[in-house]
């Protein structure tokens, strides 16, 4: 063999071994994160498949009912991890899961109504309405 050739061997057989300790540290780095991922937590899983104010019924559940909404919850995030449930879960579908288990959510009610071209609580309208009654009866009493 000349001697390029053992020069080319040497370079061959460090390559090789740079490619090998890369290979056996990639493999190291990628049974590191496995072991550290574990399964989302049963909330986690309900709250990336709740929909339109489903996270804001929850909240209100988790803070008047926390024991019974953990169950729900619980049995929720089994439901949609296994694939049983598939479809988003709204606001108005959970509601009426707690519900219709025994659990009396309660959720802030606000209505709104339309004056002179915007909306307004009707607890605003109802309360300007009384105090222009009781102007109007005030000035009744003054020109008496």
């Amino acid at each position: 063999m000349s001697e390029d050739d053992k020069e080319l061997e040497q370079l061959k057989k460090r390559r090789l071994a740079e490619m090998e300790k890369n290979i056996a540290l990639k493999q190291r780095l990628e049974e590191i994160p496995i072991s550290k991922k574990t399964q989302p937590s049963a909330r986690e899983i309900l709250v990336k498949n709740l929909g339109y104010r489903g996270l804001e019924v929850l909240q209100n559940a988790e803070s008047q009912f926390p024991s019974e909404t953990k169950i729900v919850v619980e049995k929720l995030g089994e439901l949609l991890y296994s694939g049983e449930i598939s479809e988003e879960i709204d606001g108005g579908k959970l509601l009426a899961l707690f519900r219709s288990v025994g659990i009396n959510v309660r959720m802030q009610t606000k209505i709104n109504v339309e004056q002179d071209g915007e909306f307004v609580s009707l607890s605003d309208k109802l309360t300007s309405k009384s105090s222009n009654n009781e102007t109007l009866i005030e000035d009744d009493l003054d020109s008496q």
